[in-house]
């Protein structure tokens, strides 16, 4: 499924999650550098305010040790953007354990020191304000909003220059079916503009109907 995953992008995705009634396309998420593609599982973590002086775990090292070599990390912070919740040292530790990349309802710090690493990183903002006492770990693996969007442990994301989109896991087969259908559709429609035909007739509605 990753394999198939992969060979798309978040727009034909986002496409055929619509086509399905399904929310998944985030608004307002993207690369905070000129980062690859990530296509992965969700491995789920929720940001929240520090409210006491007890020392914790820092954010997100709990969830970097359950990661593996298919997980993207999916931050859910509220969307804030005055504080990090993302830096470099957890990037080096990220890259150790296979990770593939982080995506975050929030904002990150260290950005230049991903970029170096070649860690993708999508966020909101970047800021130099570190998370420590300031927001913690609330919990991690467990279902969390990202940017509207319902996120389960598990769940298939794919983030490229567009945004990101999140698949239900108990989806995937039948969104990608229809998301290779639309993709070749799209392709064709292409080479018939490049061709010469009508863009009128080529993007008419019943056109994009006939891949669904």
């Amino acid at each position: 499924m990753l394999n198939r995953l992969s060979e798309l992008d978040t727009c034909t995705v986002s496409d055929a999650l619509d086509s399905l009634g399904l929310a998944g396309a985030t608004i307002g998420v993207r690369p905070l550098w000129k980062c690859p593609k990530i296509v992965g599982r969700a491995m789920t973590v929720r940001a929240g305010p520090k409210i006491d002086a007890a020392p914790t775990d820092h954010l997100n090292t709990p969830a970097i040790e359950a990661g593996g070599p298919e997980t993207v990390l999916v931050i859910a912070n509220d969307g804030r953007t005055d504080v990090s919740c993302w830096g470099d040292i957890v990037s080096n530790a990220s890259i150790a354990k296979g990770i593939r990349g982080v995506v975050i309802d929030g904002a990150c710090r260290d950005i230049d020191a991903s970029e170096q690493l070649g860690f993708p990183v999508y966020g909101r903002a970047v800021v130099p304000v570190s998370a420590r006492n300031r927001i913690i770990q609330v919990d991690y693996n467990k279902p969390i909003n990202f940017s509207s969007v319902s996120v389960s442990p598990g769940d298939y994301v794919i983030a490229d220059g567009s945004g990101i989109v999140f698949v239900p896991a108990p989806r995937i087969s039948e969104v990608l079916d229809i998301a290779d259908r639309i993709a070749k559709k799209q392709n064709a429609m292409v080479a018939a503009v490049r061709a010469g035909r009508s863009v009128v007739e080529v993007m008419h509605d019943r056109e994009f109907e006939k891949a669904v």
